[in-house]
């Protein structure tokens, strides 16, 4: 229900800033085809004998999940960027200057050292990495309920951070800072300095899904991912201490590499933990009644069945 909810007010605000999503661009391709795959997978896999059907079917159903989330999610950026007026570097510049943060030195650090442009790099990406092991570890488990949990905090923190980046659309620090010949182009690049004033000014009328791009400054989607990821492992020790420190490098490559501010890391952990927060009180309203038998998570378990 969330999901059909969410993909409605996709389609209003899509509408608003009069955008579309082409569905029969080649660069569709390679979701059309995962989503083929995982849903024969999902349903198939358990009529087998394979002693691996189980988990594997399930993974393929969070896995798709994941997909449609982080596709609307990513999606839904272009008709907020487009709904938007003016900017708020100046403002948050003047925060990170608060906080004593040097984003130029910062950025020139990583320039001066190829070695820590590679490693900023795949760390950075690392995004997609980290919730795949969770989604693998659940689904070996047979634990849906905390499948579903971790998916509905990463949509819940998507739905926050658009509503956040709504009030404070920014081009980024590497946008508003550097001047002058680029020694090093991170990885996010240069997109919003460009690509906001074309969708503010409806230049843009295709999103295309094969070649989205990041947008949002300010909060940080990556710090926010990187605080739900580490709280989602904690409780899974073969997990725990791979993925906080795969995500404690992530959070470090991001001010360059997601070309973010500090307070925007900062407001991306604030999402997290709200998400977290709203999910927790979701399960809480559905705790064991007076018969003693927690009614949801045990139903949804059935279903997932």
């Amino acid at each position: 229900m969330a999901l059909l909810l969410g993909l409605f007010a996709l389609a209003v605000l899509m509408h608003l800033a009069r955008l579309h999503v082409d569905p029969l661009l080649p660069s569709n391709l390679p979701f059309y085809a995962a989503g083929i795959l995982a849903v024969a997978l999902r349903f198939a896999l358990p009529r087998t004998n394979w002693r691996h059907a189980a988990p594997v079917a399930h993974f393929s159903e969070y896995a798709v999940l994941f997909m449609v989330i982080s596709l609307m999610g990513a999606t839904a950026s272009y008709p907020v960027a487009a709904l938007t007026h003016g900017y708020a570097d100046t403002m948050l510049q003047h925060v990170d200057e608060a906080l004593g943060f040097d984003w130029l030195g910062w950025y020139r650090l990583v320039a001066a050292y190829p070695v820590l442009q590679a490693l900023g790099t795949v760390v950075y990406r690392s995004i997609y990495v980290t919730p795949a092991l969770l989604l693998w570890s659940a689904a070996r488990a047979g634990d849906h309920v905390r499948a579903y949990r971790f998916l509905a905090g990463f949509c819940v923190a998507a739905v926050i951070t658009l509503a956040v980046f709504s009030l404070m659309p920014a081009v980024g620090p590497f946008s508003y800072l550097w001047h002058g010949p680029i020694p090093y182009m991170p990885e996010s690049e240069l997109w919003q300095q460009g690509l906001i004033p074309a969708l503010r000014a409806h230049e843009v009328h295709i999103v295309d899904l094969g070649h989205l791009r990041g947008i949002v400054s300010a909060p940080s989607f990556h710090t926010a991912a990187a605080v739900l990821y580490v709280v989602a492992a904690w409780r899974i020790p073969t997990l725990r201490w791979p993925i906080v420190a795969l995500n404690a490098a992530m959070l470090l490559s991001t001010p360059v590499e997601g070309t973010h501010y500090l307070i925007d890391m900062i407001l991306g952990a604030i999402v997290a933990i709200l998400s977290l927060g709203v999910i927790r009180l979701y399960f809480r309203a559905l705790e064991p009644r007076g018969d003693g038998e927690a009614v949801y998570p045990a139903r949804l378990a059935e279903i997932a069945a």
